[in-house]
């Protein structure tokens, strides 16, 4: 064989031998077979992550269910069935209308003729002398209330105090030396947390079920419809919650209190994967006050305020949860430290705001005579003030103002406005503003919105609205209204002061068109 033909079968054997090699590097890659048979096999997975092997992977399972059995062996205990009977009447759907006296009352239906309701819920000890925790809906309005333990004991309960507000109560049992539950620290959840909720849902047979999710949301914020500090904050969990599992816990795999079982989201009326619970921090807060003194103190700032709009906020550079305040309520907190009906809140205490809702949860945390520190946006410049926090008595109510109907406006600085504002104006006089009890030199009636014109798409403006300035100045008048338009520079964004068909003052912009 010539030298050529010996080269030649010598690089075809070197490439058949590194063939061999790839192939079976790659078959045991493949199947799973690592540097030694029986160990363990790490691999840097894609971005620099570790692949986990099967086995270890096992392991990890096993290690969690035998933390779910754990916790559930240790907070069971803890946690009680409550059963809350009311009185209720029974009457007639024909009492008191005129087919009474034709079809009668049936058999036994007399007037004041009482039936027991049984309601069904959830709680878990507090404390080991027999305060127990759960919603304030599971036991308003009862006139009996029973508490079954784990180990089947049953109790008579008294209600030692309620929240209307964050919809918890303390009722107590005559028992001691009960295994109560520990509290965790609600701040320090993480979404995507596991978590597990324990109750009685649905039946009272079902006592004591227990089930697993994670957290899905924290810091969600529900306004409740009550002033000042009419804000609740949940934590979102997919961890199965029904009726009956209210005022039950929800506990992290340290089985520690992370939050009360409340709510569900759901069109079914039963669970669809979305449950709420109360925060831990806010229930700890709100049981001391509960035992200690049969009510719950909160701070109380003294405004009514709304989110600013997001014209204001982007022509501004604001913080995205900027509130703007509609009210300030006389000899209040806010109103002694000067804060104004216009004035736009940005952070609280050096915090910004992401969602203004967060001012009645911040503040409702808080306890008569705390200082909090308010950065101020007002008339575009920035301040700060500290407020001495007041307490929370009888809400004041807010007087009813709603514009009246005018002339429609034929003149040329209304059309003008109408056409680059999308705004269709009228004058309204002061003598009308008097008759509604209203302390304005005049103002423009907002009668059409044409949400189409970008001018205004997100300003908030609405029919029946009262601007009453416009770029600091007042606008008594369509015409007055116009000359402040006119000054602005094209395609610059400037302020209205708009007050609703409810008497409440707020703040939004608008940008004035190119050409």
């Amino acid at each position: 064989m010539s030298a050529k033909g010996k080269a030649s079968v010598a690089v075809l054997l070197a490439a058949v031998f590194i063939a061999g090699v790839l192939f079976t590097t790659a078959g045991a890659n493949l199947f799973g077979l690592g540097d030694s048979v029986g160990t363990e096999s790490r691999a840097s997975g894609p971005g620099g992550t570790t692949a986990i092997s099967n086995s270890d992977g096992f392991e990890r399972a096993i290690s969690l269910e035998q933390a779910f059995m754990d916790v559930a062996e240790s907070v069971n205990p803890a946690v009680v069935q409550i059963r809350a009977a009311r009185v209720q009447e029974r009457r007639s759907p024909f009492q008191g209308t005129p087919f009474e006296d034709f079809f009668g009352r049936p058999p036994g239906s007399g007037d004041g003729q009482q039936f027991r309701q049984q309601g069904l819920g959830s709680g878990v000890v507090a404390r080991a002398d027999g305060h127990i925790i759960t919603n304030n809906h599971v036991v308003e309005g009862a006139d009996e209330l029973r508490v079954r333990l784990f180990n089947g004991e049953v109790y008579d309960a008294e209600i030692v105090g309620t929240d209307d507000f964050s919809d918890l109560a303390v009722i107590k049992i005559d028992a001691d030396n009960l295994r109560e539950i520990s509290f965790g620290d609600s701040e320090d959840i993480r979404p995507g947390q596991w978590v597990m909720a324990f109750g009685s849902p649905l039946n009272e047979r079902l006592s004591n079920s227990v089930t697993a999710g994670i957290v899905s949301a924290k810091g969600r914020l529900q306004p409740s419809g009550q002033q000042d500090y009419g804000v609740q904050n949940f934590i979102q969990t997919d961890a199965s919650i029904n009726p009956g599992n209210s005022g039950g816990p929800l506990v992290n795999l340290e089985g520690r209190l992370v939050g009360i079982n409340t709510a569900i989201a759901t069109r079914t009326g039963q669970f669809q994967g979305i449950g709420f619970a109360i925060p831990s921090n806010t229930v700890q807060r709100v049981t001391d006050q509960l035992i200690e003194r049969g009510s719950v103190q909160r701070a109380r700032l003294g405004v009514q305020y709304m989110g600013a709009s997001q014209s204001l906020i982007r022509s501004e550079n604001l913080p995205r949860g900027t509130a703007q305040v509609s009210e300030v309520m006389d000899g209040t907190a806010a109103d002694e430290a000067g804060l104004e009906a216009g004035d736009l809140i940005t952070a609280i205490d050096g915090q910004e705001l992401d969602d203004a809702l967060q001012i009645s949860n911040i503040i409702g945390a808080k306890q008569p005579g705390d200082t909090v520190e308010l950065t101020i946006n007002r008339d575009g410049e920035t301040m700060t003030m500290e407020v001495v926090l007041g307490g929370f008595d009888d809400d004041e109510a807010v007087a009813d103002a709603a514009p009246s109907d005018s002339d429609s406006p034929g003149d040329s600085s209304a059309e003008m406005l109408q056409e680059e504002l999308g705004l269709s104006l009228s004058t309204v006089p002061e003598s009308d503003l008097e008759q509604l009890g209203l302390d304005l030199d005049g103002a423009v009636l907002i009668e059409r919105v044409d949400v189409r014109n970008p001018a205004v798409r997100d300003a908030g403006l609405q029919p029946r609205q009262l601007i009453v300035q416009a770029a600091g100045q007042p606008t008594p008048s369509v015409e007055a209204f116009a000359e402040v338009y006119a000054s602005v520079e094209e395609g610059q964004s400037f302020r209205l002061r708009i007050m609703d068909g409810q008497g409440t003052m707020f703040v939004t912009a608008i940008q004035k068109p190119t050409s």
